[in-house]
C-alpha cells in the first residue's frame, strides 16, 4: 500500500472547524477561533502578568510615608535608656498642662499634648507584644496633636483636608504629622515676620526643629546608639514649647 497523499489529507482537514492547513508547508498550521481571529490567549496572559509585575514592583518601592507604620517589638537597649526615655516624655505632659486654653481648639491641643506624654511613657516602659500596639498609639497621638495645633492656628481647615486626615490618621500617622506640621511651620513663619515679639521664639523653634530632625534621622539610622531618642524628646519638647507663643 502506498502512503496517503498529502493533498487529499489537507482537503479532508479543511472541512474540520477551526483548522486551516498551510499549503507548501506541511509542518505549519494556524489555529483560528470561530470568529476568524488567531488565538492570542497565551499572549494576553503573558502581557497581563508583566503588567502586574511592574505594578507590584512600583508599589513595593513606594516611599515609607505611604506605607503603614511598622511597629518594632524591640525594647530599649538598657534599663537606663528606658528610664531616660520615660523621663524625657514627661515634659510633654507639663507642656499640655501649661498650654493656653482660650477656646475649644486650644483645649483639644493641650489635652492631646498630655496624651503624647502618657502614650510615650507607656510605650517606652512596655515590653512584649503590647509594645507594638503602644507604638501605634504613640504615633497616632503625635499626629493628633499636630492636627489640633493646625486647627487652633487656622480656626478652620479645608473640609477635604480634614476628611483625608481622618482617613489616613489610623494607618499613616507619620504622613499626617508631616502635613500638619508643615502647615504650622508656614503659619509660624508668616506671623513672625509681622510680629517682632515672635521672632525670638521662632528662631528658637527653627533651631530646635533642625536639631530634632537630625536626631530623629540619626535614631532611625543608628537604632543601637543609646540616648539618641531621649535627646530627640528634649529637642521636640523645646520646639513644642515655642508654639505656645502662637496661641497666646
Amino acid at each position: 500500500m502506498s502512503p496517503p497523499n498529502n493533498t487529499s489529507q489537507s482537503k479532508a482537514l479543511e472541512g474540520v472547524h477551526g483548522v486551516h492547513m498551510l499549503h507548501h508547508s506541511p509542518f505549519s498550521f494556524e489555529e483560528i477561533t470561530q470568529y476568524g481571529d488567531f488565538d492570542q490567549s497565551t499572549c494576553r496572559h503573558s502581557s497581563g502578568a508583566n503588567h502586574r509585575l511592574i505594578i507590584t514592583r512600583v508599589w513595593q518601592q513606594r516611599p515609607s510615608c505611604m506605607r503603614p507604620i511598622q511597629c518594632s517589638l524591640h525594647g530599649d537597649q538598657s534599663v537606663a535608656e528606658t528610664i531616660a526615655n520615660v523621663l524625657t516624655s514627661l515634659p510633654f505632659i507639663g507642656l499640655g498642662l501649661q498650654a493656653p486654653r482660650k477656646n475649644l481648639s486650644c483645649k483639644l491641643y493641650a489635652n492631646s499634648l498630655i496624651g503624647v506624654g502618657v502614650a510615650s511613657s507607656l510605650y517606652h516602659s512596655s515590653r512584649g507584644k503590647l509594645r507594638k500596639y503602644l507604638r501605634w498609639v504613640d504615633y497616632t497621638m503625635i499626629a493628633t496633636t499636630t492636627v489640633f495645633l493646625s486647627r487652633a492656628l487656622r480656626n478652620e481647615n479645608p473640609k477635604l483636608l480634614m476628611a483625608a486626615t481622618a482617613l489616613c490618621l489610623p494607618i499613616q500617622p507619620l504622613m499626617v504629622s508631616a502635613v500638619h506640621t508643615g502647615m504650622m511651620e508656614i503659619s509660624f513663619a508668616k506671623r513672625a515676620l509681622k510680629d517682632p515679639d515672635l521672632r525670638m521664639a521662632h528662631n528658637l523653634h527653627k533651631m530646635s526643629s533642625l536639631v530634632g530632625g537630625v536626631l530623629f534621622i540619626a535614631d532611625d539610622i543608628f537604632p543601637s546608639t543609646p540616648y539618641l531618642h531621649a535627646a530627640w524628646h528634649l529637642a521636640a519638647a523645646v520646639g513644642v514649647g515655642t508654639c505656645h507663643k502662637l496661641l497666646e
